[in-house]
């Protein structure tokens, strides 16, 4: 089987994005936001090679990988990893949404 492709849902860009912006000015600087990003990058291409590297979660369809402080919640289809959500696991769990 061929490499799987990584498709972002909405949520997880969103949040993605929430996460760099907070580090950029609470630091006053983008720094630590670049290697935040590098290091999701890298580790998700991880996933591409390994897609079941994550932990499995209550739904039987998605799975869990734990970056720094948090969790990437993903599901596996025959083409492609589907990643619904970036979690910080300093946040309220009942708050949790993965899809």
């Amino acid at each position: 089987m061929g490499k799987r492709k990584i498709i972002w849902s909405h949520r997880a860009q969103i949040k993605l994005f929430n996460i760099l912006d907070f580090y950029a000015e609470r630091n006053k600087s983008k720094t630590y936001s670049k290697k935040l990003y590098h290091r999701f990058k890298k580790e998700i291409k991880l996933l591409e090679k390994q897609p079941d590297l994550g932990i499995k979660t209550d739904d039987i369809t998605i799975r869990g990988f734990i970056i720094l402080d948090y969790i990437i919640f993903y599901e596996i289809t025959t083409n492609s990893i589907i990643i619904h959500t970036i979690w910080d696991c300093r946040q309220n769990p009942d708050d949790l949404i993965i899809k």
